[in-house]
């Protein structure tokens, strides 16, 4: 099993709940968790998916 390396948003501030964001490298399928444990993928993207999603809250109203 490929380990993870967990990255947090660089938007969360200490100590508050953040997004944590992990991949097994370029391709692979994203892995995201919240900050209570993010060594447990709470929900894991296709590369499509969340690219998809990241366009969706950079550019809102562009849907």
């Amino acid at each position: 099993m490929t380990q993870l390396s967990w990255q947090k948003s660089s938007f969360c501030q200490e100590g508050e709940a953040c997004v944590h964001v992990a991949t097994a490298g370029p391709g692979a399928a994203v892995n995201v968790a919240g900050s209570a444990d993010p060594g447990e993928a709470r929900l894991t993207l296709s590369p499509a998916a969340w690219s998809a999603f990241l366009q969706a809250v950079k550019n809102p109203g562009a849907t």
